[in-house]
């Protein structure tokens, strides 16, 4: 079994980062509390700085390489949001970065990496984008991996330091699952601070490497499928593997049409424009209440912002999509 974090990393990892990156607002969010039943509780990490929690493991790990690993180049492989993050940071600090993403990637993205100052490496899928990003790694650039990464996954990890200190009456916490780093860290932090919280993973089709993972007993390869580009790792690592056995409650799996009717429903609930990334949450969130009974406390982790009216827009057509039902009162246990 890897070796977990812990929330001294995290700490340590919160006084690195401070400065760099914003402290993001905790509000309750009436309208969701309304359409769910529940109270309802929103960490708003769309609101960070490239528009997703992504910053935070990047700073930590640029902030802490040698000045050779800096002289050499970071490298990322990404869907989106690690890419434009790392871009993001790698810029401020003045250091050279290279991002592998795959052709299906949101040009949007792709745009803003480029904007950023980083050299964009397009691959046909996402396979062959963590195949270049070794070949790269091999070549004498520095790696900062989205998610198997002890140091980056701190980084996430402060979200949910940030979230128990603002929110210590939530019981059960959603939290979207790529590869894994973010509720690695999170459920590290929120259940070392706030024992007795539960902790979901939320996976949609098609990307549901960490669901595959549990059931087959160890990392597996996949091929992604879903519309939610930022969730499309072609396998999680035994690293956040690891985590999500220890820390986290289960891990639900949405369609791609219910993550994007949850990302209408947040914004016409929340009025939080949210990538169906997010919007996975909103979809789970019955499932949870469902099986923890109506005393729960939900908090809903907003991972990201980076999705266009032409997205929406598209989806929304393609799915025949609109904002998900309201619940019905959950029944008692």
């Amino acid at each position: 079994m890897s070796d977990l974090i812990t929330i001294d990393h995290i700490t340590a990892a919160a006084e690195r980062i401070a400065g760099h990156v914003l402290r993001t607002p905790t509000v309750a969010s009436p309208g969701l509390t309304a359409h769910l039943g529940v109270p309802v509780t929103l960490k708003l990490e769309l609101l960070q700085r490239s528009g997703s929690f992504k910053p935070r493991g990047a700073f930590n790990k640029l902030l802490g390489l040698t000045p050779a690993e800096l002289a050499a180049g970071a490298v990322a492989v990404s869907g989106g949001n690690h890419g434009i993050a790392l871009a993001d940071v790698a810029g401020s600090l003045d250091v050279a970065a290279t991002v592998v993403m795959p052709e299906s990637a949101p040009q949007r993205s792709i745009a803003a990496c480029r904007a950023a100052g980083a050299t964009v490496r397009l691959t046909p899928d996402m396979g062959s984008a963590f195949a270049l990003l070794d070949e790269l790694v091999a070549g004498g650039l520095t790696l900062v991996h989205p998610f198997d990464d002890p140091i980056v996954m701190a980084g996430q990890g402060t979200v949910g330091a940030e979230f128990a200190a603002d929110a210590p009456d939530v019981t059960d916490v959603l939290v979207s699952i790529g590869g894994g780093g973010l509720i690695s860290g999170v459920a590290t932090a929120m259940r070392h601070l706030l024992p007795g919280v539960r902790i979901w993973g939320v996976e949609t089709e098609g990307a549901d490497a960490m669901a595959r993972a549990l059931k087959g007993g160890s990392p597996v390869g996949i091929t992604p499928t879903s519309i939610a580009s930022t969730l499309c790792a072609p396998h999680v690592s035994q690293l956040t593997l690891d985590h999500v056995r220890a820390l986290v409650e289960d891990v639900l799996v949405v369609p791609d049409a219910d993550a994007v009717a949850g990302a209408l429903t947040l914004a016409e609930e929340a009025k939080v424009w949210a990538e169906p990334a997010a919007g996975c949450l909103v979809a789970a969130a019955p499932e949870v209440l469902d099986r923890v009974g109506p005393d729960a406390r939900l908090g809903l982790v907003i991972c990201g912002g980076n999705v266009t009216t032409a997205d929406v827009a598209g989806w929304v057509e393609r799915f025949a999509a609109g904002p998900l039902p309201r619940c019905p009162v959950p029944a008692t246990r």
